[in-house]
This record gives C-alpha cells, sequence and structure tokens, in this order.
C-alpha cells in the first residue's frame, strides 16, 4: 500500500512526532522513507546581505533535521533518502512527493488556531489541500512544544521568538510573506 513515504521536516517538535509516526508505518510496510527539509528563501529576501548567512544557517540545519531522520530510518532498518531544497515549503512539498511517486506524507502540526493561525499560515494545511496523495497529519500540544523548544534548530528558533516578541529597533530589516 505504501512504498514511499515522505516526512518534510522543520527539524521542531511537531516534526520529531510526526516522524516517530512515519518510522512506524514505514516498517510495517517495508517503505522507503524520505527526509525534506525546505529552505523558504523568499521570506528572508527582503533581509539583503545577511540573508546569505541566514541561508547558510537554516541549509545546515535542515541538514541536521534530515540526518536526524534518517540515521532514525536506517537504526530500525528502513531505506532511506534524503534531501534539502530550497522555495516555498508547500509547494516543494507536493512537487517533490509529485516527482518522487510519494504513497504518503506524514507531517507534524502545531495545532495553531485562530490569529496565529491567520497570520503565521499552515503549511501542513496547504499540503492537505494541495497532495494528490493521502496525507497524515500528527499534532503536537502546544505544552509539548514549550517543554521540547530547546530541540528546535537554533536560527529558526531565533527567528520564531522574535516573531513573537515582536520587532524591535535594532532589529535588521524583516519581513514575513
Amino acid at each position: 500500500m505504501y512504498d514511499e513515504i515522505l516526512i518534510p521536516t522543520d527539524g521542531g517538535p511537531a516534526a520529531h512526532t510526526a516522524v516517530s509516526h512515519a518510522i512506524s508505518l514505514a516498517q510495517g510496510f517495508d517503505a522507503r522513507v524520505h527526509a525534506l527539509f525546505v529552505v523558504d528563501a523568499g521570506a528572508y529576501a527582503p533581509m539583503g546581505s545577511g540573508a546569505a548567512v541566514l541561508m547558510d544557517a537554516l541549509r545546515a540545519d535542515g541538514e541536521d533535521a534530515v540526518q536526524q531522520v534518517t540515521e532514525r530510518a536506517t537504526e530500525v532498518g528502513l531505506d532511506t533518502v534524503d534531501t534539502v531544497t530550497t522555495g516555498t515549503a508547500h509547494s516543494q512539498i507536493i512537487e517533490y512527493a509529485d516527482q518522487n511517486a510519494i504513497d504518503l506524507i506524514v507531517m507534524g502540526t502545531h495545532g495553531r488556531q485562530g490569529l496565529n493561525r491567520y497570520l503565521l499560515g499552515s503549511v501542513t494545511e496547504r499540503v492537505v489541500r494541495s497532495a494528490d496523495v493521502p496525507v497524515l497529519t500528527v499534532s503536537q500540544p502546544d505544552e509539548d512544544w514549550l517543554v521540547s523548544a530547546a530541540k528546535f534548530p537554533l536560527s529558526q528558533f531565533v527567528i520564531w521568538a522574535r516573531l513573537a516578541r515582536g520587532p524591535r529597533v535594532t532589529d535588521p530589516p524583516f519581513s514575513l510573506i
């Protein structure tokens, strides 16, 4: 039923929870696991010259994130493919699934509601609405996110912390698209 399972990851706690479910499914179906990290270049372009440094840090975070997924999958004897790419997250996930004959996408979700969901958007929601294959969403309760925030890649955590506290005069230019 499932031969190719895609796990888009940002290295955060919600993705970590989804990885556990995806690996269990992959074991049951003897499926290959695809780990995918998307560096969202468009969100950082307005930063100018500072964007290159941040993009390098995000790419390094991505390499770490997909490596964690592949290590967990190979520990239980599964075949893996890992990819770090650049673009808009939901579009790249859909494109990757189409180009690699993915049978199932397993994604974490933070379970945001209301204004936070509207302002921050939901990559998972966009994938669910656009994918031609089944998408399994695994929710991450808010209290678990707070407890495990230390596991989140530093460069992304700094960005989310900055969004949470609001801009300051001393911050370099930053825009959310």
